[in-house]
C-alpha cells in the first residue's frame, strides 16, 4: 500500500511540474513604438542587467530588469547606458 502511494505521489509531481504555464520571460519580448508607450508599462524604463547605472543623472523610478525586453527596445536607449526610457 505504501509503495502505491509513493508511485501515485511521484506521478502527480511529475505531471504537475510539466503543466506549469509559461512565464513572462518565456513569451516574446514586447516591442514598443516609443518611450511613452514603454513607460506606461514600465515606469522606470527597462534595464538590460541589474548592475547597470544610469548615466543621465537622478531618476524618479527604478527600471525593470529584462535583457529580452531591453534588446527588443534597444533603439529607445539614446544615451547607450543600458537602460531604455529611464525616468
Amino acid at each position: 500500500m505504501k509503495r502505491i502511494s509513493v508511485i501515485l505521489l511521484s506521478a502527480t509531481l511529475v505531471f504537475g511540474v510539466s503543466t506549469i504555464s509559461p512565464t513572462e520571460t518565456d513569451a516574446a519580448a514586447k516591442k514598443f513604438n516609443n518611450c511613452t508607450e514603454l513607460n506606461k508599462t514600465y515606469k522606470g524604463g527597462v534595464a538590460k542587467a541589474a548592475n547597470i547605472k544610469n548615466k543621465g543623472g537622478k531618476t524618479k523610478f527604478t527600471p525593470f530588469v529584462s535583457k529580452e525586453i531591453y534588446d527588443a527596445n534597444i533603439k529607445s536607449d539614446r544615451d547607450k547606458d543600458g537602460i531604455a526610457c529611464e525616468r
